[in-house]
């Protein structure tokens, strides 16, 4: 099984979490705490993984 590298970003108090992946540029989530955007990223790489696969391309392979 791959493993991509999520990173997490805090923007404030004003703003919201995000939660994106270097090799997986369209897979985002964002959120109003940190722990939620780390319940939410398996979420956006299921969603991501859907609509490579429905378009028939394969997954970015992860960096080393």
């Amino acid at each position: 099984m791959a493993h991509y590298i999520a990173i997490i970003e805090d923007a404030g108090p004003d703003r919201a979490v995000g939660v994106w992946f270097p090799d997986l540029p369209a897979a985002l989530r964002r959120a109003t705490i940190s722990d939620e955007a780390l319940r939410n990223a398996p979420e956006a790489l299921q969603l991501y993984a859907e609509s490579h696969e429905a378009d028939g391309k394969p997954m970015p392979r992860p960096r080393t």
